[in-house]
């Protein structure tokens, strides 16, 4: 029998914790831990890239955590993200995915390995500073040195990334993964751990419980902000909401939890949300914050305009955007189960305030409708994915990279109920729109994919890993993935917040992108490929994209000059820099100009310009 070695028990030990993959670049400082996976045929996801394959990770922990409201709970654990990486450049570059995942409280674990112990401190070749490296990133980081201390340390790596929602980081160097596996016993400096993790179930103190409904019972216009620590609380969301009469907006994190169809549903808060969010945003005298830690506070009921009570399973977070009076430290749906215990003033009894809300709400889709209509050059982004609604399959699951296609989803899409939506949305980053959905995919191989991705993210890491794509979907039973590419040849968020921010015209240098032939290029890998420039095509494009028998790059050709525009009140207070920007520029400054105009008249026709 074969000697098992270091390596051996990192692979079983996390499959031990429900891990059903890796994914990860090769290096020479992780090849001992990839002939273990190799012995033990756990599966290996090679990205194009060590970032790719971190957002992989990323993504699978967000799938498999929010889909459908559940944990996918295995035996023993949690099927969490695992990335790897080498040392050197392939730790650096796992960096940004990380960051993703702790601006969007995610819990992800990277193995990383690291040159021999006996080079370290010598300026050997691709040696850093791992630790420092990880320092701010990860809740929990540290470099196993003897066989030992493996297990103890990989658990506690994987229990606090659990626990804290947060990365965690272990570091094996070569030489450590080739020693033989030593298993911790019960002596002196050694460790024995459990490869165990419970959710916390924890409920607020009751006399808080008590207090955040009586102040909720003496308000008149309530809201609830309803973020990704409500994945588990829909029903509860939607009941509370009832009863209280109450308006509900969420975050951009929040939006696949909450039903975007109820007559109560104004949609996505902040600059690419709605004007509805906006309306009884600032129009309610109480903010009740489900699970939310958004960062648009500018957006929120002004100061002391509004009572605030948060929820949240962390301690940390109550008051941390809002100055709410109450805070209820605890598990979303049980707080929200007791408040509506506690609450005395039932459906029906705030009939005015809930006839406004319901007045925003209608206003808002007849802007959605109208701005979808407004023609464009060639075609109107917002009519993209407003068809996509038509024809979005009700087992779907959505990836988004970053971009002007956000703005799109955020306000023309209203997701099928169960239907999961995940991207890199706190940190920002683009170029994780194929890669959240390849983990997507990989881990629902029978469910469709749609991936909305702009041109800037496509040509940042998005092509590259179509490569990832075209050598994984033969093995998946539903070969069903298409990646809507979103082209019009300009980082398009950017130039309008070039033009919002600093009144400045769209500077072409640093905005306007090479063209590339996403639909040709998808047919020389041997995937699917479409190009749209006429409207008209959508609907068919759409279907016939969606009912190929093999992935398909959707290249639809947009038009850069849709304004990205904040929701009113907002949109008027920025107004006199946009048009400066505007006018400033050439022949599109001028088209730009006129379907800004057509957008305001679309919005305060129906919103006002709510100035003051």
């Amino acid at each position: 029998m074969t000697e098992r070695l270091v390596a051996d028990t990192l692979v079983d030990r996390l499959a031990e914790w429900g891990v059903t993959r890796i994914y990860g670049y090769s290096g020479d400082g992780i090849n001992t831990f990839l002939g273990a996976l190799r012995r033990k045929s756990m599966p290996f996801i090679q990205a194009r890239h060590e970032e790719g394959a971190g957002f992989m990770a990323v993504a699978h922990s967000k799938y498999a955590l929010g889909q459908l409201g559940q944990q996918a709970d295995t035996d023993t654990g949690v099927d969490i993200g695992v990335m790897t990486s080498t040392q050197g450049p392939g730790a650096v570059h796992l960096l940004n995915a990380l960051y993703d995942a702790k601006l969007d409280s995610i819990p992800v674990v990277a193995i990383v390995g690291q040159q021999n112990r006996p080079s370290l401190g010598s300026e050997y070749q691709q040696e850093i500073d791992l630790e420092g490296m990880f320092q701010d990133v990860a809740a929990y980081r540290e470099e196993v040195t003897t066989a030992e201390q493996v297990i103890p340390v990989l658990d506690r790596a994987l229990r606090t990334a659990l626990a804290t929602s947060a990365p965690a980081v272990v570091i094996v160097p070569h030489d450590v993964q080739q020693q033989a596996e030593k298993i911790p016993g019960g002596s002196h400096g050694q460790i024995p751990t459990a490869a165990s993790w419970q959710r916390s179930n924890a409920m607020p103190g009751e006399a808080e419980l008590q207090q955040a409904a009586a102040l909720l019972d003496d308000s008149e216009r309530i809201t609830l902000l309803v973020g990704q620590g409500a994945r588990q609380a829909g029903e509860q969301v939607r009941q509370l909401a009832h009863e209280l009469d109450a308006a509900v907006v969420t975050s951009l994190l929040g939006k696949p939890y909450v039903d975007e169809t109820l007559p109560t549903s104004a949609g996505v808060m902040g600059h690419l949300g709605t004007s509805a969010s906006a309306a009884v945003m600032a129009e309610c005298d109480a903010l009740l914050i489900i699970g939310s830690n958004d960062p648009w506070t500018e957006f929120y009921p002004k100061p002391g305009s509004a009572r605030g009570v948060q929820i949240d399973i962390s301690a940390q977070r109550p008051g941390n955007r809002y100055p709410v009076e109450v805070a209820l430290v605890g598990d979303a749906a049980l707080s929200l189960e007791r408040l509506q215990q506690l609450i005395t003033r039932r459906a029906g009894q705030r009939g005015a305030w809930r006839e406004r809300v319901e007045e925003h709400v209608r206003n808002w889709h007849e802007v959605r409708r109208q701005r979808a209509a407004v023609p464009a050059r060639p075609i109107n982004p917002e009519l993209v994915v407003r068809e996509l609604g038509e024809h979005l399959p009700h087992d779907a699951q959505l990836a988004l990279d970053v971009g002007s296609c956000v703005y799109w989803y955020a306000r023309q899409l209203i997701l099928p109920p169960n239907v999961p939506a995940h991207l890199c949305s706190t940190l920002a980053s683009m170029g994780g729109g194929v890669p959240y959905g390849i983990a997507a995919k990989l881990l629902h191989p029978d469910r469709p994919v749609v991936v909305l991705a702009g041109d800037g993210g496509m040509q940042m890491s998005g092509n590259a890993e179509l490569i990832t794509l075209a050598a994984q979907w033969k093995n998946w039973s539903n070969p069903g993935f298409v990646v809507c590419v979103l082209n019009n040849s300009d980082l398009a968020e950017v130039t309008w917040e070039q033009r919002e921010t600093e009144g400045d015209p769209r500077y072409e240098q640093s905005q306007q992108l090479p063209g590339f032939p996403f639909a040709e290029y998808a047919r020389l890998l041997g995937l699917g490929g479409i190009k749209v420039t006429d409207p008209q095509q959508l609907g068919a494009a759409w279907h016939q994209a969606l009912n190929e028998e093999r992935p398909v790059v959707l290249e639809v050709h947009t038009d850069p000059d849709t304004p990205m525009l904040p929701p009113v009140p907002h949109l008027m207070q920025k107004l006199p820099d946009l048009r400066n920007g505007l006018e400033q520029e050439d022949d599109s400054g001028a088209h730009g100009l006129e379907l800004l105009e057509r957008y305001v008249k679309i919005e305060t026709d129906l919103f006002g310009s709510q100035e003051g």
